[in-house]
């Protein structure tokens, strides 16, 4: 008589009398059809808002409590433009917070790292200086590309910025130039010597495309195209939560760095445009050709707060439209979060 019948009644058996996965291996339980119903409804509103852009579009959101995060392009890499001020000022908080910087330090105005606008016109004078957070406040709340530099270079330079970010676990996100050669780039020109001001009367004279590029408010698509100066939108969620758990910087600094955002003078019409007036709004812009980017955390009424990041870039609509694409997402995330059924089931993430 074969033994196979009976082994393999027996194996059987002792499969049947194995104790029953438990629900966990199945994966998390469904969400109800409610939640499911307002995700939905939220990435559908992104969809709806990123199709007021002939560019590309990414949109952002983190309930700052609970980690939930909706997202469309959440994965794609844009150009940061200004936003990536906020990685160079927690850079220099966390080398105050290491004993290596101080907020009354005083940075000498370097005319080799002056460009336009702002406060350019101090660095011919000899002898002058601002204090470090002085330069945070002209950085953050004004995008003065000046003082950004300033501070680029008391930072260690953008490798260093990056360094930072990457320590924090923050992946997708990168630092490559400071503000000036992030303009040459910008504007496809690659001096090796002179100051910001001759090199781009220069590259305006020999290409007046350029001037028109500026005028019309057009992208470059090759700049876009580009690796270096990036984030995720992921990424760039990442960075705030990091600074708003208190987990990248000492409690003074982050309150510090917080202050000075909820100060912000520019991109009136972008993640403040439609909330509810007095939302208080920690943010900070980035405007370059054919791109506009706004990124920050909001407050809600009950004190729950969540991280938006939204990136607009290769468009050539106009500020107004990608204003109104950044308004209307933060509008959309803001009653989401505030009006949305309670997330019972754990974290949701969409990319």
């Amino acid at each position: 008589m074969s033994l196979a019948r009976p082994v393999s009644l027996f194996a059987a058996f002792g499969l049947f009398l194995a104790p029953l996965p438990g629900a966990d291996a199945f994966g998390p339980p469904p969400k109800p059809l409610v939640q499911q119903s307002a995700e939905a409804k939220l990435l559908g509103e992104f969809a709806r808002f990123a199709a007021l852009s002939d560019g590309s579009v990414g949109i952002g959101v983190r309930d700052l409590q609970t980690g939930e995060t909706q997202a469309l392009n959440g994965d794609t890499l844009f150009p940061m433009a200004s936003a990536y001020k906020i990685a160079v000022a927690g850079r220099i908080f966390a080398l105050v917070d290491a004993g290596q910087a101080r907020l009354d330090e005083q940075l000498a105005l370097d005319p080799a790292l002056a460009s336009e606008g702002g406060i350019a016109w101090m660095f011919s004078r000899p002898g002058a200086t601002l204090s470090i957070d002085r330069l945070l406040e002209l950085m953050l709340q004004k995008s003065d590309n000046n003082a950004t530099d300033v501070l680029v270079a008391r930072a260690g330079g953008p490798q260093a910025i990056t360094g930072f970010v990457n320590k924090l676990g923050v992946t997708g996100l990168r630092v490559d130039s400071d503000t000036a050669h992030l303009l040459y780039r910008a504007m496809g020109i690659h001096p090796l010597a002179g100051s910001f001001r001759q090199n781009a009367d220069a590259a305006r004279r020999a290409d007046p495309q350029l001037v028109t590029r500026d005028i019309r408010d057009l992208p470059n698509l090759a700049f876009a195209a580009e690796l270096q100066d990036t984030s995720t939108p992921a990424a760039m969620l990442d960075l705030i939560a990091a600074y708003e758990s208190g987990r990248a910087l000492s409690a003074a600094s982050t309150q510090r760095l917080f202050t000075i955002m909820a100060n912000c003078e520019t991109g009136k019409k972008r993640i403040v445009g439609m909330l509810p007036p007095g939302t208080a709004v920690a943010h900070k812009t980035g405007s370059l050709n054919g791109t506009g980017n706004d990124v920050g955390v909001v407050r809600l009424p009950d004190g729950r707060r969540f991280a938006i990041a939204v990136f607009v870039m290769k468009d050539s609509k106009g500020h107004v439209a990608r204003d109104r694409i950044i308004a209307e997402a933060a509008r959309a995330a803001y009653d989401y979060f505030l009006y949305a059924p309670d997330r019972a089931h754990g974290l949701a993430h969409k990319t």
